[in-house]
């Protein structure tokens, strides 16, 4: 009998929202555990290895470590870009009213940070990683927050997921102008083509998932040979796919449903084994009190919770938005504390800012750091005040 107990809670925890959290933490340790150990170089190689074919029209071999990077991160942005039309469309930001408050604390999340990397690394060749700290990561703060359960107001959690996702955008949108490669427009008219069948095919009611996941495909292909990232081409598909305001589940809501566990459990673990695997050295602790570090850390640390405070101070004061319900002052300062773990965002933003493998690495431990030290931080914090203002 206590075996099936057992069973039935480890069931309804790999359910829940922070088993994918626990999960990434696991899956850093590991990567952190393989570069450190003599496992290092063939897990490198492992990483480096081609799959995929050429033809004289397609172009599809690339490294392990690419098909990661381009390829399933480019699912879980389509993940981000259906919970951003879902929120936009019925949901926490479908309001001026209900989205004011967390669009300001987003905007705010990322112009302070980004402006505390550029005061470190102002005409510096670290400049392009400002986008670094903008990111908060949505699963491992959702999952952190997750863990306080009664000891935050409900509403706090929500007020969280909405600046998350508004966060998400900004940093899409970051990606898309600042962090692209040489255009190429032949295929940037391709994808466009694309986009427009598959906005025709949302006009025209088809709701078969098929006929918009097979020109996704085709998109992905346009958008990574376009010289723009190809993980936009997940947000652009996203906000074709159909979706109503019943209650019955709709195309959207289906392939969010389907996309949840694969993201959560497969996805994004395997980002974090491929792309954490940092080898310590000496020359990076002294790299922490270089201007990238320093930018990273107190970007993340200091930048996100002076920026997200602010900016939803602001937005009570000029009567845009109200505190979410049995919410004080104190609990917004806390969410933007957690707000600095920028784990998988910003260290996807700092492999598109560095082609130099010493400065990925000095970004990627300044972000584990940084993120390490805001969620501990946060936790701490919320925990220590009432669930009532």
């Amino acid at each position: 009998m206590s075996k099936l107990i057992n069973l039935q809670a480890f069931k309804d925890f790999a359910q829940s929202g922070q088993f994918g959290g626990f999960l990434l933490i696991g899956c850093v340790i590991i990567s952190l555990l393989i570069a450190n150990s003599p496992l290092a170089d063939g897990f490198m190689q492992l990483l480096n290895t081609t799959i995929g074919f050429d033809t004289s029209s397609l172009h599809l071999n690339y490294s392990i470590s690419l098909w990661i990077n381009d390829g399933l991160m480019a699912v879980f942005f389509l993940l981000v870009g259906l919970e951003i039309k879902r929120e936009l469309l019925e949901g926490e930001l479908s309001s001026p009213a209900k989205a004011a408050m967390p669009v300001f604390a987003a905007v705010g999340g990322m112009i302070v940070p980004a402006l505390i990397f550029l005061l470190f690394n102002y005409n510096k060749p670290t400049h392009d990683g400002w986008g670094i700290p903008m990111a908060t990561d949505i699963a491992f703060a959702l999952a952190v927050v997750s863990l306080l359960g009664n000891k935050v107001p409900a509403s706090l959690k929500v007020f969280m997921a909405a600046l998350a996702i508004v966060d998400d955008l900004g940093a899409i949108l970051v990606i898309a102008a600042f962090y692209t490669n040489e255009l190429h427009f032949n295929y940037l008219i391709y994808a466009g083509l694309v986009v427009l069948l598959l906005i025709i095919l949302n006009k025209t009611g088809v709701k078969n998932l098929v006929f918009y996941l097979i020109p996704g495909i085709f998109l992905w292909y346009f958008i990574h040979h376009s010289g723009i990232h190809a993980t936009i081409s997940g947000v652009l598909l996203a906000f074709t796919i159909p979706t109503n305001e019943t209650d019955e589940p709709s195309p959207l809501e289906n392939l969010e449903h389907l996309l949840h566990k694969p993201v959560n459990y497969m996805i994004m673990p395997l980002f974090a084994l491929a792309n954490t695997n940092i080898r310590f050295e000496k020359a990076m602790l002294s790299g922490i009190t270089h201007p990238i570090g320093l930018g990273i850390i107190f970007g993340l640390i200091l930048g996100k919770p002076i920026g997200i405070t602010l900016f939803s101070w602001l937005s009570v004061k000029l009567n845009l938005s109200t505190l979410p319900d049995e919410a004080n002052w104190k609990h917004i300062t806390g969410i933007g504390i957690m707000a600095g773990i920028g784990f998988t965002m910003s260290i996807f933003i700092s492999l598109l800012s560095f082609n130099n493998e010493l400065l990925q690495s000095e970004a990627k431990f300044s972000i584990l750091i940084a993120s390490v030290i805001a969620g501990t931080a946060g936790f701490i914090y919320l925990r220590t005040l009432r669930t009532h203002p």
